[in-house]
Order: C-alpha cells, then sequence, then structure tokens
C-alpha cells in the first residue's frame, strides 16, 4: 500500500517518497581548492564548473568574504530581493547543487556568513560577493543532467524532472 500508507494520519516516509521526483546519479569525481583573493565568489565557482565541464554535481565551501551579495525569494511576489552586507565576513556553510540552465552550467548556492560578533546573515549568494579566502570543493556527478525551466507554481526556475 506505498503510496496510500498512513500512520496516526501522517503519510508515511514511503508514501510521501513517491511523490518527489527524484533522479539516481554517481559521483564520477572530486575537485578541491582555494578560489582567489578578490574574485566574486558566484562567478569563480561557476567559471571553474565551465572550465571542467561540470554539468551536474554539488558544491560546498567556507572561508571569508570582503563583502557580501545575497538574495531572498519573496514567494508572494514571485520576485527576488537583494541585499548587500558590505563589510568582511566569515562563510559559515556554502552548500549549493550545479545543474544546466540555458544549456549552461548554473551553481544554485545557499550561504551563511557571520560577523565578528556571530550575527548570522544567509540567503542564495548572489554575484557581487568578493572573496578574501575560500576553500571549496565541487562534487561532479554522473547521470541524468537536469536542466531548469520556468516553474509555474513557485515562479522559480526549477529542475524539470
Amino acid at each position: 500500500m506505498i503510496g496510500n500508507s498512513s500512520v496516526g494520519g501522517f503519510q508515511t516516509l514511503e508514501a510521501r517518497w513517491k511523490m518527489a521526483s527524484v533522479k539516481k546519479t554517481e559521483r564520477r569525481e572530486v575537485y578541491i581548492g582555494k578560489l582567489e583573493y578578490g574574485a566574486d565568489l558566484l562567478e569563480e565557482i561557476t567559471a571553474i564548473c565551465r572550465e571542467k565541464n561540470i554539468r551536474l554535481g554539488r558544491v560546498q565551501a567556507i572561508g571569508a568574504v570582503k563583502q557580501a551579495r545575497l538574495s531572498y525569494y519573496d514567494q508572494a511576489k514571485k520576485e527576488y530581493q537583494l541585499y548587500e552586507l558590505d563589510r568582511h565576513l566569515e562563510i559559515t556553510n556554502l552548500t549549493g547543487n550545479i545543474s544546466l540552465k540555458d544549456g549552461e552550467p548554473m551553481v544554485h548556492a545557499h550561504v551563511t556568513f557571520a560577523n565578528g560578533g556571530g550575527r548570522a546573515y544567509g540567503g542564495h549568494l548572489a554575484s557581487g560577493t568578493i572573496v578574501f579566502a575560500c576553500e571549496c570543493v565541487i562534487e561532479v556527478f554522473d547521470g541524468p543532467e537536469l536542466v531548469r525551466g520556468h516553474d509555474q507554481t513557485t515562479g522559480l526556475s526549477l529542475w524539470e524532472i
């Protein structure tokens, strides 16, 4: 009865999983390195993906930035709101994925920054975030390409799977 199973009125994990759209992938290779001082964080990671022909993968990074540019998706307006933090910050976590949009690698990353007092800021990584120091790991996957397209319900550019 997978798909219709419930426990105490809640769907089981198996029932919920049937509603998700997923694809199987295999890890092919891993790149690890240091990004250049003064580089644009998002553009540098994207450039590595283009240079290495990475079309499907995952990215993680830690380090620090000289300034940050983030966005937040306003679900009611269905648009991104950009904001800038013109200060030195630590990258406490950057995690994202790599897929295709308009035939080119697209890095979709969320990032959390912290200041010297421990205050955290987070959102979608946007161009204009300038590297002070950054160590990055990119995992490359073999599997079906994931292509981004406009999702009518959310207004977002989501995987078409």
